[in-house]
């Protein structure tokens, strides 16, 4: 089968490109005072008139608390991901490549939280995570959801995080721990998004239309979630505001919204192709800011 053969590669990749962040990162090398935690033109907060007002310690502070809500939603997302893989592989032949690497791709994940985790903790900042309805509909979808909405509402989270990291891990302006992090997780993500795409292909080929119509409001929600909560508005604390006034300046910021739109270019491309955009969950996409 196709998905074997794709699942092979994939896992000769895992064997020779998988990464222990705990030996591979010295997480007790201290940070640097003058670098910042995320490249200063992606802060929500960039060119505004708040930013012009703000020292470049407290530039600094904002991109601490904006890495750490990042961090914060990518290990939600990925410990919905754990489930829906687990849950997926146990109705499958555990012989097969496919199931084999879905469970690789487990192991991956485990390891990228954690990861995270340690990276929150070295950043001492709290830990930012979707609250309310999103953590209820969080807690749904890793119970329930399959078929192209699984995969789909997966990939938003993580073709975002890719984007930005791979810039991120490039940058001389962002701290040697947040480089080396998005590192890590760039190179064993370009697997994991490989996998979702075929995997995300193929079930929409299969997908009746009235599925679809149910998943892509689903895969809305996950979108509207993801550019709206990428960034927490609890973090405008950390400069002095409180978070209606962050959120507001961040969400009327034409910088951001062209942060947002950029970062996930890649994956509404993908996902238009699908037809997952376009259709009843349209409004939940344009009210996201990533189109």
């Amino acid at each position: 089968m196709d998905r074997d053969r794709v699942a092979t590669r994939l896992l000769s990749s895992s064997a020779e490109h998988s990464y222990d962040p705990s030996v591979e990162i010295d997480w007790e090398a201290p940070l640097a005072a003058d670098l910042y935690f995320v490249p200063p033109h992606r802060s929500s907060l960039y060119g505004t008139a708040v930013w012009e007002r703000l020292t470049e310690q407290q530039r600094i502070t904002l991109t601490r608390y904006e890495a750490a809500s990042i961090a914060g939603l990518g290990i939600w997302f990925e410990t919905i991901l754990m489930q829906l893989l687990i849950r997926s592989y146990y109705g499958q032949d555990p012989t097969s490549a496919h199931a084999q690497y879905g469970l690789t791709e487990v192991a991956d994940e485990c390891r990228h939280s954690v990861m995270f985790g340690r990276m929150i903790a070295a950043l001492d900042t709290p830990v930012y995570r979707p609250d309310g309805v999103n953590e209820f509909l969080g807690r749904w979808i890793g119970a329930t959801a399959s078929g192209p909405r699984m995969f789909a509402a997966i990939l938003i989270c993580e073709e975002i995080l890719d984007t930005l990291q791979r810039e991120a891990m490039a940058s001389p302006q962002v701290q040697p721990l947040v480089r080396m992090v998005s590192r890590i997780h760039v190179v064993e993500e370009a697997r994991h998004v490989r996998y979702a795409r075929e995997e995300l292909a193929r079930q929409v080929r299969a997908a009746s239309r009235r599925r679809l119509l149910f998943d892509k409001v689903v895969i809305g929600r996950a979108a509207y979630l993801c550019g709206t909560r990428l960034i927490h508005p609890a973090v405008y604390r950390s400069i002095g505001l409180s978070p209606a006034e962050g959120r507001a300046a961040a969400r009327a910021n034409p910088y951001f919204r062209e942060t947002l739109r950029w970062s996930a270019g890649r994956v509404v491309a993908y996902l238009s192709e699908l037809d997952l955009v376009d259709g009843p969950g349209k409004p939940l996409w344009n009210r996201s800011g990533l189109l």
